[in-house]
């Protein structure tokens, strides 16, 4: 009988260590990837596991915007994931996201994007984004010579099973298109 309880004892040991690694080599590492909101602004009265799954996703997707990575943006949008302003010529769905940031990313190689405000209410999430980089791509005929990027956005995702099931944005594209050249200041 001791040595039985002995054996298990050791082998729970050694999934309590591979735990712990795993926990604290993987885990953190990805999660230290993510965006953090400067404020959040919760709805007290959602449960709390519903809470962070909103804020996760929330989280995953505008980290997808502050480095490109697409994976964050599959993590994070749903698989019928509907874009309810979608813009002229941009394919509706995961595809959507994923092309518009190759295609600014060619412009804007440095791009960041920062969540400023994160307001969690209902199965909403509302994002204030900061994107800031420098012009020292193409876009369009025009070659970027290092010009700052900065302007803002605001998103407001519908979370459903934890990933963004719709999202409604406005981003400040008068300000985008000027620092760009596109449109005379």
């Amino acid at each position: 009988m001791n040595a039985h309880l002995e054996m298990t004892a050791s082998w729970m040991r050694h999934l309590a260590i591979a735990f712990a690694i795993a926990a604290s080599v993987v885990l953190p590492a990805r999660a230290a990837e993510l965006v953090q909101p400067r404020q959040l602004v919760v709805d007290a009265s959602l449960p709390e596991a519903r809470r962070e799954a909103q804020i996760l996703a929330a989280r995953r997707y505008d980290s997808f915007w502050n480095t490109g990575e697409e994976q964050f943006a599959t993590d994070a949008l749903a698989p019928d994931f509907m874009d309810r302003t979608l813009p002229p010529g941009r394919a509706q769905g995961v595809a959507g996201p994923l092309a518009a940031s190759k295609f600014v990313r060619t412009a804007i190689p440095d791009l960041t994007c920062e969540i400023e405000q994160m307001i969690v209410a209902g199965d909403h999430v509302v994002t204030h984004l900061h994107f800031r980089g420098h012009f020292t791509g193409r876009f369009r005929e025009a070659q970027g010579n290092g010009e700052a990027i900065d302007f803002i956005a605001t998103d407001i995702y519908r979370i459903a099973n934890g990933r963004i099931a719709e999202n409604w944005h406005l981003e400040d594209n008068l300000t985008l298109l000027q620092q760009l050249g596109q449109i005379a200041k």
